[in-house]
């Protein structure tokens, strides 16, 4: 039976993401869902941002964004082994998979995207900061749990997790 809903994951290409990434997989999406990859760049000189500063780009499918240069269009750069989740997420899942891509502070940026993709959801990865990398840090996790309009699933990891 497909739920048809919008689940979003942060995506910074570091261990606790991917992990974020396959527990998404593994445990949430099923056949109908929408998972969108929400990918914050901090390169505040990138030609894109200039269009897309405000709202981000626009939705990037699965099979474009692996064609395309997304490192000379936007800035970011292919994760074979993200890509490669999430196109067996799309094969034997049902799912179908896009990229958002948005410039500026990821606490900020994630929770305009729950609010810009009407997301039914949101995962995104912990590193495990004690108290006080936390509170010298700032925790863009801890910032969207408390802030964002839809439920968000923290996964924890460890800064040495390895997906």
């Amino acid at each position: 039976m497909a739920r048809n809903r919008i689940v979003g994951i942060g995506m910074d290409y570091s261990p606790t993401s991917k992990l974020a990434l396959q527990w998404l997989v593994g445990n949430l999406v099923d056949a109908g869902d929408h998972l969108v990859v929400i990918h914050v760049s901090s390169k505040s000189d990138h030609p894109q941002k200039t269009f897309w500063e405000d709202s981000g780009s626009p939705l990037i499918p699965l099979d474009e964004f692996k064609e395309m240069n997304v490192s000379k269009q936007y800035g970011v750069n292919k994760d074979l082994k993200v890509l490669d989740i999430l196109d067996t997420a799309s094969k034997t899942r049902k799912v179908m998979v896009f990229f958002k891509i948005y410039w500026g502070d990821p606490k900020e940026k994630l929770c305009r995207a729950v609010e810009d993709l009407k997301l039914n959801s949101l995962v995104v990865g912990s590193r495990g900061l004690g108290v006080l990398k936390r509170v010298l840090l700032g925790s863009v996790s801890n910032y969207v749990v408390t802030n964002a309009t839809c439920p968000v699933i923290l996964v924890k990891g460890s800064p040495t997790s390895k997906p």
